[in-house]
């Protein structure tokens, strides 16, 4: 037997047809032998995406708590504002009360000078009434209203 009889034999066998002779050739130990460097540098850039990934996350945390720190401090500071803010916000209303009751008293003064000035001229006749009903009550006689 010579050798390249020998080395035949681990040939892959031919397309189905008559019955060839020999040993069939390890595809899986060929496939193994082929694809293990390749796959090895995979595995070193999986275990990189892996710290990568860690490293984003570390990231990712660091700006969510950074962002509610912010949002914590910007609570705050708004509900430190919120009073002056309530303030200038119904000053507006303020003043339009103070003028209606600035208003409100004023009529009010007007009425009340319109009747003083109403009771100054009916005085004097009230007042001579009083007197002469006064005078016919003492006398015993009466006068009309």
């Amino acid at each position: 037997m010579s050798l390249r009889d020998f080395l035949a034999r681990f040939r892959p066998t031919g397309a189905p047809g008559a019955a060839v002779t020999g040993v069939p050739a390890d595809r899986a130990a060929e496939r193994a032998a082929e694809l293990e460097p390749p796959l090895a540098l995979l595995t070193d850039v999986q275990q990189e995406a892996a710290r990568i990934r860690a490293a984003v996350d570390r990231e990712a945390e660091a700006i969510r708590e950074r962002a509610a720190r912010q949002a914590a401090q910007t609570v705050a500071a708004a509900r430190a504002r919120a009073p002056q803010v309530r303030q200038e916000a119904a000053t507006p209303e303020h003043r339009a009360a103070l003028r209606e009751a600035e208003d409100l008293r004023a009529a009010g003064e007007r009425a009340a000078s319109l009747v003083r000035e109403r009771s100054r001229r009916r005085m004097p006749a009230l007042v001579e009434r009083v007197v002469e009903n006064a005078f016919h009550a003492a006398d015993g006689t009466r006068t009309a209203p």
